[in-house]
């Protein structure tokens, strides 16, 4: 088994204190209102975790897999629905939480599910950005940082099912 340790981009401590602060703009948004959290498996799941700890509101939290990366370092370009939510969203308020908004093709496409269900409003909430690789327009309510074109891991993210467990962002293969 090859073991190294990633070059840290994002650092724990850097991750918690952004995640506060986007608990605090989403509790403050939504002050007074009941919310739906969609987590998008399986990256945003650490992610999620934490934020939901930090939004001061009554929430439900739902789950949703939409695949196109698979076990590669970049998109299919194909987004396929793996596992869908089991709450009806109609007239809600919806929070989708997000690993990394890449391309865009992902979101856009859930988006597009989603609206078809009528819910009251939906935000998005995306722990890192990669702006030079958008290919769909995107906008990110709450954003937790927005990073170079490095294929990243840790924090929830993965390479192949690997490395999700590292409690920063680091990069693959960073000089190795």
């Amino acid at each position: 088994m090859e073991l190294y340790t990633p070059e840290v981009m994002i650092a724990e401590d850097e991750i918690v204190t952004r995640i506060e602060a986007l608990g605090k703009a989403i509790t403050k948004d939504f002050e007074n209102e009941d919310l739906v959290v969609i987590c998008v498996l399986k990256g945003a799941f650490v992610f999620c975790s934490d934020l939901i700890k930090r939004i001061n509101l009554p929430l439900k939290l739902e789950f949703i897999s939409l695949s196109s990366y698979g076990d590669s370092t970049n998109s299919s370009g194909n987004v396929r629905l793996e596992m869908d939510i089991t709450a009806n969203i109609e007239g809600k308020n919806v929070l989708i939480v997000e690993d990394i908004v890449d391309s865009g093709l992902t979101i856009k496409t859930l988006l597009e599910m989603l609206a078809i269900r009528r819910p009251k409003a939906v935000r998005l909430a995306s722990l890192l950005f990669k702006p030079m690789n958008l290919k769909h327009k995107v906008h990110i309510d709450y954003l937790g940082f927005e990073i170079e074109d490095k294929f990243v891991i840790g924090y929830g993210l993965d390479y192949a099912g690997r490395y999700r467990e590292l409690p920063y962002i680091g990069i693959l293969n960073a000089g190795n």
